[in-house]
């Protein structure tokens, strides 16, 4: 047997009049595949986001995997940590050091978040800002290091996570920023290294050339997401399956890591609409072909847009899953001789009227090569609900497809 799991970033919503004539992307995209899919797979609702928990794609997709937050999730960052091969210590803390576009007022409390991916800045140069970064802020007690696009990471030796609210900054696109920094004693270090961070890189080379051509500049880095070590179970002792993550961000070749999953690297894949689709399709199939017995596809380019509030984006960001990441895997394993289970699903809803992730339970569906069961005409939020089939307690979804349970 073969495990897919097609993981859709952020693809969940919620119908809004002033979004799309009141549906949702879900509905609307043209989706064949899936919904053929749908007609004979058992289909409901997944919490995937227990009580008292952030929805972030780091608590959602330890969930999915059936790992349980409540017990092992210690912050986002120390697992985008593993992904760029930092080590941490046990007193070690980690963070997220987004680099990001902020106005020009002259108080760092009066800029306004333009832009929480400084218009999606290339990992070149996203590495010579980091450089700059470490070269004049790091320290034997801060270390920066540098990730993929505007993703990156700050380690802080002896550090605390006590710091009171450290903002996402996807949570405050469009907002003055004041309120939302942490005024928290402990977190006063790395506010100032945030505001720092402004007069140094407002005339940085990289933002200069990004001025000249009208692009968003990184002018500042957000420190968000901490934590200590991650400890998770390994993946394939947990479940007697030998597993593989496929993906264009840290966060989630982290969680791989830490679970001693397979992380392959996938050229050129960006994490928005212009990644490489079927490059996540091929090292899925390699991945199958090496061995693995379940693949973890990761997209992110729905929540993407979902932050962006890009509507038809969006719609356009589901259909090109289908066609050019599920199409060719699909293909493969119609032909590879084994029986196969499909799980597919967002992990939150990331919905266009507040471009931020939300708690809700979101649609899942498992497609059983060998087995009929009755679905639905079409894979959406309103069709999922209809089934009455629910799952409470996330990690069940994995056992679910795992049959387990």
């Amino acid at each position: 047997m073969k495990y897919l799991v097609l993981l859709c970033d952020g693809m969940a919503d919620v119908p809004n009049d002033a979004f799309l004539g009141g549906k949702t992307p879900m509905e609307l995209a043209h989706k064949p595949i899936i919904d053929k899919l749908a007609k004979t797979a058992t289909v409901g609702m997944c919490r995937t986001v227990g009580e008292g928990l952030k929805p972030g794609s780091d608590v959602a997709n330890l969930s999915v995997m059936g790992y349980n937050p409540y017990d092992c999730y210690t912050g986002r960052s120390p697992l985008e940590a593993a992904s760029i091969g930092v080590d941490l210590k046990d007193t070690d803390v980690a963070l997220r050091c987004n680099i990001v576009t902020l106005s020009s007022e002259a108080n760092y409390e009066d800029k306004t978040m333009v832009d929480y991916c400084s218009g999606d800045i290339s990992t070149k140069e996203a590495a010579e800002i980091i450089k700059t970064v470490e070269k004049e802020l790091g320290s034997d007690i801060f270390k920066f290091y540098a990730g993929v696009s505007y993703r990156h990471c700050l380690v802080w030796d002896n550090g605390t996570t006590e710091l009171g609210n450290m903002t996402p900054p996807h949570d405050i696109s469009g907002r003055v920023i004041g309120e939302y920094l942490s005024d928290n004693e402990n977190a006063k270090p790395l506010i100032d290294l945030m505001k720092k961070s402004y007069n140094i890189l407002k005339d940085h080379p990289v933002n200069l050339k990004r001025r000249e051509k009208g692009l968003n500049e990184a002018n500042s880095i957000w420190l968000w997401g901490e934590g200590r070590k991650p400890m998770l179970k390994d993946f394939f002792l947990k479940n007697g399956v030998k597993g593989a993550v496929v993906s264009a961000v840290d966060l989630l070749k982290g969680i791989g890591i830490c679970a001693k999953m397979q992380t392959p690297e996938v050229l050129n894949a960006t994490g928005y609409l212009d990644t490489n689709f079927e490059g996540k399709a091929t090292a899925a199939i390699t991945a199958f072909k090496e061995g693995s017995d379940l693949v973890y596809v990761h997209i992110e380019a729905p929540d993407e847009c979902g932050h962006r509030g890009e509507a038809e984006n969006k719609v356009k960001a589901i259909e090109l899953i289908e066609q050019r990441t599920l199409k060719p895997l699909l293909e493969y394993l119609d032909n590879c001789g084994e029986e196969f289970r499909i799980l597919i699903m967002p992990d939150h809803p990331t919905p266009l009227c507040t471009r931020t992730h939300s708690s809700e339970p979101v649609p899942f569906m498992i497609y059983d090569s060998g087995k009929l069961e009755n679905g639905v005409e079409t894979f959406n939020e309103k069709t999922a609900s209809s089934t009455g089939i629910f799952i409470e307690h996330g990690p069940d979804v994995m056992d679910k497809l795992l049959e387990k349970i």
